[in-house]
């Protein structure tokens, strides 16, 4: 996986990073947005788009959030 939307999008759902998203890898989950982990490409365009920075990196995932990546990648399950 290698970007993350954690629940700092819930509730939010600006929808920004859909539009800058090159793959069309991000997906609608209900109360937030979440990134596909086997279709992100790594570009950062969604990262550098958010208005409120729930986006990161996997690896820089702050640990409030570590529920993040998982929830991400069970969503696609």
């Amino acid at each position: 996986m290698a970007y993350v939307i954690t629940t700092g999008c819930a509730g939010v759902k600006d929808a920004a990073c859909t539009q800058v998203c090159p793959i069309e890898c991000i997906h609608d989950a209900g109360d937030q947005l979440v990134i596909h982990p086997d279709e992100c490409i790594d570009c950062g365009a969604c990262a550098a788009a958010c208005p409120v920075g729930a986006i990161f990196q996997d690896s820089d995932v702050p640990a409030g959030h570590a529920a993040s990546t998982a929830r991400n990648r069970e969503f696609f399950l």
